[in-house]
């Protein structure tokens, strides 16, 4: 999949203007205000209208948000009505909703919970069944870890590694943790300002970054822990 143009503008002003390419897996790697939400919103249709996009990419599918792309936000709650059953927020079959919760490692009885019952870990994982639940061509990742312990952090990381290897489709990682960028990426952009500063293989990346804001966040995010895969 190859993004060529992302271009969001607001009257003169440019606030996002990127181009990138999506193999297989990609982070798109930056920090607060780099221009990471505004492209998984516009990716999804949901820049306010006081916005223009340009937008043109070269892929098999259309990027149509519920079919062929899916959505998984940094905080659960935004995805899922409190005082609904689980088991009521999916609009498939029951018969598919339970298989989808053996794959992201779920038990049945959750179905019959309501979110406030459910640990991060676990309603993290019933946003990823939701995800999945359209067999999309590709998942939008926004921050999906941030709020999770380290362990839970990793355990959601792998998961979705191990899904991508059953389904098939491609992700596209927004963070500003390149640890976590490192575990599920084969890919990375890193970006500042609405512009790339630099992009390539993940491995490459870590271990030879050529931009000096590349070095910051690896800086801020790898103190005291080796960032080599």
């Amino acid at each position: 999949m190859n993004i060529s143009k992302l271009r969001i503008t607001i009257g003169e002003k440019s606030l996002v203007d990127i181009g990138f390419s999506i193999p297989s897996s990609l982070a798109l790697v930056g920090q607060s205000g780099s221009g990471k939400s505004l492209t998984i919103k516009a990716l999804l249709g949901m820049l306010p209208s006081s916005m223009k996009l340009e937008l043109e990419y070269e892929n098999s599918f259309e990027l149509v948000a519920g079919e062929s792309l899916s959505f998984v936000p940094q905080n659960p709650f935004t995805a899922l009505s409190p005082l609904t059953k689980i088991k009521k927020q999916f609009f498939i079959p029951l018969s598919k909703v339970e298989k989808l919760f053996a794959q992201v490692g779920l038990d049945m009885e959750l179905l019959e919970r309501f979110p406030p019952e459910l640990s991060g870990g676990q309603l993290q994982r019933v946003v990823i069944a939701m995800a999945l639940s359209c067999n999309p061509e590709l998942i939008l990742l926004d921050e999906p870890t941030t709020a999770l312990d380290p362990a839970t952090r990793v355990m959601i990381l792998n998961l979705l590694k191990t899904l991508q290897g059953e389904f098939g489709f491609k992700i596209l990682f927004v963070t500003h943790d390149m640890s976590s960028a490192k575990i599920l990426c084969e890919d990375i952009c890193v970006i500042k300002n609405g512009k790339v500063v630099e992009s390539g293989k993940m491995q490459e990346v870590l271990q030879n970054p050529t931009a000096d804001y590349t070095k910051i966040l690896m800086d801020a995010n790898f103190a005291n822990r080796d960032f080599r895969i």
